[in-house]
């Protein structure tokens, strides 16, 4: 796949949970998928947190499923009363929750090792353990992500993917998703920015130089980070180019060339 098509494909992040909003937790998640996404040469484009509101949380995944980006949504997944992602997900195809029978044998499976750990006998018919299923019951037609911690699976239908809220669990399944499903659009040498530190003028002026780059190179990204209180560098914009290697040294060029046209200083440049 070459790399126009390779940036027309988003990736995009979904984070449920009332204990983000509130404060209880602190997000984990988005650093952690910028990380593993940049390994691979990809970026993340989006993402949103939402709470446990089913009203909200359908309204984001309708979004998500009509997108067409490649989207991963953490939390929610469980069989508790504050657990709504499973339910909203099927609200949002249109479509009917159904228990899943490889999740169900995985759900069972872990079942009967948590018995075996306490020394028990594993009863499938007890209250408990049935409702335990429950984890298992996804969209119809949804595929199972395998969960390496404890075996109870996520699902994905189409290019959305849902984990559970426990880094320990959502972490590698991540990497599984990407790894198995989107390695075809990995790129070798990453994603790169260069950029350098502009004194003495400002971003409506510079924003012709920027669109005219854009225009040129189309899986280039040029982005401008004014500061007025750096405590390096005091008032000044961070103006910069961020893409693929074999595109970055042209489009830094033409970056730097127009530059020279501006009353403007130039400062340090950064790499990243």
């Amino acid at each position: 796949m070459n790399n126009d098509k390779k940036s027309n494909v988003r990736f995009g992040l979904i984070v449920i949970g009332d204990e983000i909003l509130s404060g209880k937790r602190i997000d984990k998640h988005m650093p952690k998928v910028i990380e593993l996404l940049g390994a691979r040469g990809l970026a993340l484009s989006w993402a949103e947190y939402v709470g446990d509101d089913p009203v909200r949380i359908t309204a984001a995944l309708t979004r998500a499923f009509a997108s067409g980006d490649v989207v991963l949504s953490t939390g929610g997944i469980g069989a508790t009363p504050d657990d709504h992602t499973r339910q909203c997900a099927a609200r949002a195809l249109g479509v009917p929750l159904a228990l899943h029978r490889q999740a169900e044998a995985l759900i069972r499976e872990r079942m009967q090792d948590t018995a075996r750990e306490q020394g028990i006998p594993y009863e499938p018919d007890r209250p408990d353990n049935i409702h335990r299923l429950n984890m298992g019951v996804f969209p119809a037609g949804a595929e199972i992500i395998r969960n390496p911690y404890n075996k109870i699976p996520g699902f994905r239908v189409n290019e959305v993917h849902f984990v559970p809220g426990f880094p320990v669990m959502a972490w590698p399944m991540i990497e599984s998703v990407l790894d198995e499903r989107y390695a075809h659009l990995f790129a070798a040498g990453g994603i790169i920015e260069k950029s350098v530190i502009v004194f003495g003028t400002m971003e409506a002026t510079l924003t012709p130089l920027m669109e005219s780059i854009e225009r040129q190179f189309a899986g280039i990204k040029v982005f401008s980070l004014p500061s007025v209180d750096h405590p390096e560098f005091g008032r000044h914009i961070e103006l910069g180019v961020k893409g693929h290697p074999e595109q970055i040294e042209a489009a830094y060029t033409l970056l730097l060339d127009g530059l020279h046209g501006f009353d403007a200083r130039l400062g340090p440049e950064l790499v990243r």
